[in-house]
């Protein structure tokens, strides 16, 4: 009696998905784009020097609409209801599944971070005097 070979084949098919979720319109991308141009940093927060991320759950239902969003992780200071009010703005993209009404339960985290100071500076460089000594350079910077 031979023995059989058995061969692996590796499955080339793409796994079916039976039902549609709402996405965001145009991406990721355009989700951040969204979040960063209609979040309000609370004026609590920045005189209480209050940075962190605020970790929000929510309900999208298959007509794109958002409900149910509450604070699953809070930094407090106004920043809780900030998040919550921009993530009641989304609106997804509607999804038709046969009939099928589709709620799907998902987090967003919205990150709070202080304005920085930023600086400005310029670096001036000059050669060594000598030629004898390379070693030594000049730096001056300028605030």
């Amino acid at each position: 009696m031979r023995p059989q070979k058995f061969s692996v084949m590796a499955d080339h098919h793409k796994k079916k998905r039976f039902l549609n979720l709402p996405k965001f319109p145009g991406g990721s991308e355009a989700f951040k784009v969204f979040v960063d141009e209609n979040l309000h940093y609370p004026q609590a927060a920045i005189d209480a020097r209050v940075a962190g991320s605020v970790v929000v759950e929510y309900d999208i239902h298959d007509d794109g609409t958002v409900r149910n969003a509450h604070v699953l992780k809070g930094i407090g200071h106004g920043c809780d209801e900030e998040a919550v009010r921009v993530v009641g703005l989304l609106q997804f993209e509607k999804v038709n599944n046969r009939g099928v009404r589709v709620k799907m339960t998902t987090k967003t985290t919205i990150h709070f971070r202080l304005p920085g100071v930023s600086v400005n500076y310029s670096v001036t460089y000059s050669a060594p005097e000598k030629k004898e000594d390379p070693g030594n350079y000049n730096y001056t910077i300028q605030f």
